[in-house]
């Protein structure tokens, strides 16, 4: 005889997950609208369904998409046991590895975070100061004089070289020559438009990863894998009288007193790489093409006052996001968000890009005004989110901003760059990044002052 178990009188019924509404269209049609519509697919959802609008696409049958900072503010705040952002990160899997902090969620993250924080804060930034200014003053001095030329891979390049310098730790010469083209060479391919659906196929079947893809992260490996075998054989008070990032990182311990494997050191250096890498390259890029559109801004920032390159930085950033979204898995119980509860195995979405053109909390919110962030009431964590939020925030997003601000001073400083169109580049969704279109062509009237 089947037999039932009743609830206790006087116990609550387990609350039913409750989506909150969203298109009934074909996933591959909504699909469509993110690829060929953009922010005006966005922009369509976000006035028909509200704040929270559940979605579903090609790369993800289910998810919900917040437009809201009082919802971001709840997403961010919740629990990083029950709320993965690891999860969400899985696409970036194949170039980082699994050991990255950016694919780690629970204890293991905040592990890994606690580990990789403090070369980024102190000391340590000033002497990375003078390697960005180095390494800029290098690449403006390489711009050709009187014919158009992208900004972008620029950008991308002297990124590269603050990054292998900065966390690296190499000096400029040949053993950093090779490293950067190794680099780019496995970077290069993944970052084009047509990737986003290759990257995904390979998510979805890791054994079926192309003989390209695997050579070029192999002969990284083989390289980034040499060089800590070589640093774990130096004396530890060697390493200690460094300033980058990679040494720290050989001598960073947990509470338990335990050191990064040399694959999660790999791991995470090819994290930082990515992150700080391709993302600057990028919000560069789009800063100094708004400068050159915007005269008075630009003659306002040659006064090169650390304050307004700062906010000129934040604003680019929020103008033009070089990140269009960030995310968290729920697991365990559903997640309460608003008036709605996203069941498990749901990822919620915050939308960077729609957040930032939001008319009520940024007037006028396709004009460059940098001076957004200089009043007192600028913007705060949960209505500028270029670095993301919480305890899954950007480690390296002072490190970026300082980065930016020392860049921007240096071509404005010594170059009176002119833009090559009278329009503003136009964002391309390239795998993970919004990139411009066209590279941001830029032309170099005279040869830089020194």
């Amino acid at each position: 005889m089947a037999t039932t178990t009743e609830r206790p009188i006087g116990t609550p019924a387990p609350a039913q997950p409750r989506l909150p509404p969203g298109p009934r269209l074909p996933r591959v049609v909504q699909t469509l609208g993110f690829i060929l519509g953009g922010p005006r697919y966005l922009e369509f959802c976000r006035r028909r369904y509200g704040n929270a609008v559940t979605m579903s696409t090609l790369f993800d049958r289910g998810f919900v998409m917040v437009f809201d900072p009082a919802l971001v503010k709840q997403l961010f705040q919740g629990s990083g046991e029950q709320l993965h952002a690891g999860e969400a990160n899985a696409l970036l899997g194949p170039i980082v590895g699994e050991r990255s902090v950016l694919l780690l969620d629970g204890r293991q993250h905040l592990r890994h975070r606690r580990l990789l924080l403090p070369p980024f804060h102190g000391p340590r930034m000033q002497v990375y100061e003078e390697v960005i200014r180095r390494a800029a003053d290098a690449e403006i001095d390489r711009w050709p004089v009187g014919s158009p030329f992208p900004l972008l891979p620029s950008m991308q390049s002297l990124t590269l070289h603050v990054i292998l310098q900065a966390v690296f730790g190499y000096e400029p010469g040949p053993t950093e020559a090779e490293l950067a083209q190794q680099l780019r060479g496995f970077i290069d391919p993944l970052s084009q438009p047509r990737n986003l659906i290759r990257m995904a196929r390979m998510l979805a079947r890791r054994g079926t990863q192309n003989e390209s893809f695997q050579r070029r992260r192999q002969a990284v490996d083989e390289i980034l894998l040499a060089e800590i075998e070589r640093r774990r054989q130096l004396p530890e008070q060697d390493l200690t009288k460094r300033d980058d990032v990679f040494s720290a990182l050989l001598l960073a311990e947990d509470e338990a007193g335990q050191r990064l494997t040399d694959g999660g050191v790999r791991d995470e250096l090819m994290t930082l790489l990515l992150a700080g890498h391709e993302t600057t390259a990028t919000g560069l890029a789009w800063a100094i093409d708004l400068l050159m559109h915007h005269d008075q801004i630009r003659e306002r920032a040659r006064q090169l006052d650390p304050a307004y390159l700062d906010a000129v930085a934040k604003e680019s950033l929020r103008l033009r996001p070089v990140i269009p979204g960030v995310g968290r898995v729920v697991r365990g119980e559903p997640f309460p968000l608003g008036q709605w509860l996203i069941p498990p195995g749901y990822e919620i979405n915050p939308s960077i890009r729609m957040i930032h053109a939001r008319s009520d909390l940024y007037p006028e919110p396709r004009a460059f005004r940098p001076e957004r962030f200089l009043a007192d009431d600028a913007p705060d964590t949960y209505t500028w989110l270029p670095f993301g939020g919480g305890t899954r925030r950007c480690l390296g997003a002072s490190f970026a901003l300082m980065e930016m601000r020392v860049i921007l001073a240096r071509v404005l400083e010594r170059t009176d760059l002119e833009p090559a169109s009278a329009e503003l580049d136009r964002p391309e969704l390239r795998v993970i990044t919004l990139a411009p279109r066209n590279g941001v062509q830029a032309i170099l009237p005279r040869p830089p002052r020194p």
